[in-house]
């Protein structure tokens, strides 16, 4: 089943009313995931031992168990992204152009959208797009496709099985943090919609576990719940909310997306995030990554 995200966004906007016109460049991307070919991904089925013996050596279900993408099926979410991103950024049109002929022609393969451990996609930097560019196509483009894949084996206990940051299925690092009801600190990925528990103490993107180096940094407004988890060693920074507190917020992903007044408290501290949001792209320097 597609990722029908499309009500827990509307709640969001009620929330957030006045991020709306912020945040309308999303409402697309959200309709093309309800709506994404998934009907002929076949879920893959290893059992809980099988993937404990993966995540016991550090290896992301995906470094072995890779699914079998359709050209045909990816297009369908594909093409709205390309679109999206150049009603946003204008200039990128010609980049993104050069990509999709690159795609059309057979020289870009399904595979090349695959994450690894700690990175967003496998594209050559060549073809035409930005660094930041390329992870974001490829995130949005196969959340729908690895969400359908991961299915059964996303529900797996990873807990005290798999120590590193990045996603134990797909290996892309962390989009969003949650703080359960047990105070236990759950990350999300963005990229296959998978959950993990990791330790509170420690950067997920570096592995630093030096409590002075662990920034948290809260926005002035009334987001009771929401904060900023940011490294100093590293430099990167991840949002995050406290269940506890904001019991009724939405997904991850959709309260990541909605929540852009943060994007910008980390940015003006400094730091910043190793997945995009479609706003950040819009604001990219041109010519960067």
């Amino acid at each position: 089943m597609a990722p029908d995200l499309r009500d827990a966004w509307t709640d969001l906007l009620h929330r957030r009313a006045a991020f709306a016109p912020t945040l309308a460049p999303y409402e697309e991307l959200v309709r093309v995931w309800a709506g994404a070919p998934v009907e002929d991904v076949v879920a893959l089925d290893w059992d809980a031992a099988r993937c404990a013996e993966r995540w016991r050596q550090g290896r992301p279900l995906l470094a072995d168990a890779a699914p079998a993408l359709g050209r045909e099926a990816l297009e369908a979410v594909l093409g709205p992204v390309l679109d999206v991103v150049v009603a946003v950024r204008g200039d990128l049109a010609p980049g993104v152009q050069r990509f999709a002929d690159a795609w059309d022609a057979g020289r870009v393969e399904p595979v090349a959208l695959l994450p690894g451990p700690g990175r967003l996609s496998r594209l050559d930097p060549d073809l035409g797009l930005p660094e930041a560019v390329a992870g974001f196509v490829a995130a949005v483009t196969l959340r729908p496709f690895l969400e359908a894949w991961f299915a059964r084996v996303r529900e797996h206990p990873s807990d005290g099985v798999w120590m590193v940051g990045f996603c134990p299925c797909c290996g892309a690092p962390p989009g969003f943090g949650d703080v359960l009801e047990d105070g236990r600190r759950r990350l999300a990925c963005h990229v296959c919609g998978t959950g993990w528990i990791a330790s509170r103490m420690v950067c997920p993107h570096c592995g630093n576990d030096r409590s002075a180096d662990l920034v948290r940094l809260e926005a002035e407004t009334s987001d009771e719940g929401y904060f900023i988890s940011a490294c100093r060693r590293c430099g990167v920074y991840l949002k995050e909310l406290d269940r506890r507190v904001r019991w009724n917020a939405g997904p991850a992903l959709v309260e990541d997306w909605g929540s852009p007044h943060l994007d910008l408290v980390a940015r003006r501290a400094g730091y910043r995030r190793v997945l995009p949001t479609l706003l950040e792209l819009a604001t990219l320097p041109c010519g960067k990554s």
